[in-house]
């Protein structure tokens, strides 16, 4: 089945405009993580101020030397890309790794991203799945689908088709397209009672906010 191997783009959220820089500038200088971590975004997307990579690696990396997951992640993805420093994909992994052992779900599922493609790392699909697990407990949908479409072929986990279909059944529900397709092919080859087993599965680890769904 097909899982999605595309490591994560920078993923904040937020949007800055030219009146925010000089208070944030200002609130980053004084050590404020936040500021830090919003200044990289805003060079890095070039809101507020002329885009530059190298500044924006320079304040992601203040806020991620301070524990905060997201910079982490971000200078992790400026590494993998080659933005603004020498393309690093071990470097990239480690710190991934710092966001994802904090139980940051976004860095989790890049983890298993670089395990299930040997990016940084030698690839391995049983650590991958570890790491898919752990987001998709969380609640993170590209997780959940690419959990499925493990369990389905029995890549880097045992093969289990109403595991499958529970993971690919929540991607599918929150919208994901692979998850659709793939969740299609299962079900032709499960039996009525598998099927019906599965989806009580599917209810009890809604019921259970995803800690319940094996």
């Amino acid at each position: 089945m097909k899982r999605l191997l595309l490591t994560l783009l920078l993923i904040s959220q937020v949007s800055f405009s030219g009146a925010e820089f000089d208070e944030t500038l200002n609130l980053a200088k004084q050590g404020n993580v936040i500021a830090q971590h919003n200044l990289g975004i805003m060079y890095d997307r070039g809101e507020g101020v002329a885009q530059n990579d190298a500044e924006a690696v320079k304040w992601y990396r203040k806020a991620a030397i301070r524990g905060m997951e997201q910079a982490q992640v971000d200078l992790g993805v400026m590494y993998m890309r080659g933005q603004g420093m020498p393309k690093n994909d071990t470097e990239a992994v480690e710190w991934y790794r710092k966001a994802a052992v904090q139980g940051y779900a976004k860095a989790q599922y890049n983890l298993g991203i670089v395990y299930d493609r040997g990016l940084g790392v030698p690839e391995n699909h049983i650590e991958a799945g570890k790491w898919y697990r752990k987001a998709a407990a969380q609640g993170h949908v590209k997780a959940q689908q690419n959990l499925g479409a493990m369990y389905a072929d029995g890549d880097g986990v045992q093969k289990n088709k109403i595991r499958a279909y529970v993971w690919l059944s929540i991607a599918q529900a929150s919208g994901d397209e692979k998850a659709v397709g793939n969740i299609d092919i299962l079900k032709s080859d499960m039996s009525p009672d598998q099927i019906k087993q599965a989806q009580a599965l599917v209810t009890e680890c809604y019921e259970s906010n995803f800690k319940n769904c094996e």
